[in-house]
C-alpha cells in the first residue's frame, strides 16, 4: 500500500525559509511524478510545484516562482519542497502528491495525481 507522509510544516516568520519533505513508502513503481499542493483555509487546493518522473522538468506555481525548489533524492523515495522568501500568503495545508503513469505532459490539477498525503501546516507570520 502507497503511503506519502509529509513533514517540515511550522510556524515561521515573513523572509523566513522552510523545507518540507514527503516520504513515499509501499511503492512498487521505479518512478512516479512527484507534487506539492496547498489549500489555505476556505480556498481550493492549489498547484504549487511539480517535478516530472524523468527528474529533468520541473514546474511552479506563478505565486512561488523563483521562492520555492522541488526536489527528490537518489532513492526516489523523498521529494522536498525548498521555500525562502516565505510570505504571509504562503500560509496553507501543504499536500505532496504523486502520480504514477510516465506521462510526457505533467499535470497541474489535483486530479492528475493518484496519491496523496495528509498535509503538513505552514504558518507565516508578519
Amino acid at each position: 500500500q502507497v503511503q506519502l507522509v509529509e513533514s517540515g510544516g511550522a510556524v515561521v516568520h515573513t523572509g523566513d525559509s522552510l523545507r518540507l519533505s514527503c516520504k513515499v513508502s509501499g511503492r512498487t513503481f521505479e518512478t512516479y511524478t512527484s507534487a506539492w499542493f496547498r489549500q489555505a483555509p476556505g480556498k481550493e487546493r492549489e498547484f504549487v510545484a511539480a517535478l516530472k518522473w524523468n527528474g529533468q522538468s520541473t514546474y511552479y506555481g506563478n505565486a512561488v516562482k523563483g521562492r520555492f525548489t522541488i526536489s527528490k533524492d537518489n532513492a526516489g523515495d523523498t521529494t522536498t519542497l525548498q521555500m525562502s522568501s516565505l510570505k504571509p500568503e504562503d500560509t496553507a495545508r501543504y499536500y505532496c502528491a504523486i502520480e504514477v503513469a510516465q506521462k510526457n505532459a505533467v499535470s497541474l490539477s489535483v486530479h492528475g495525481y493518484d496519491y496523496w498525503g495528509q498535509g503538513t501546516q505552514v504558518t507565516v507570520s508578519s
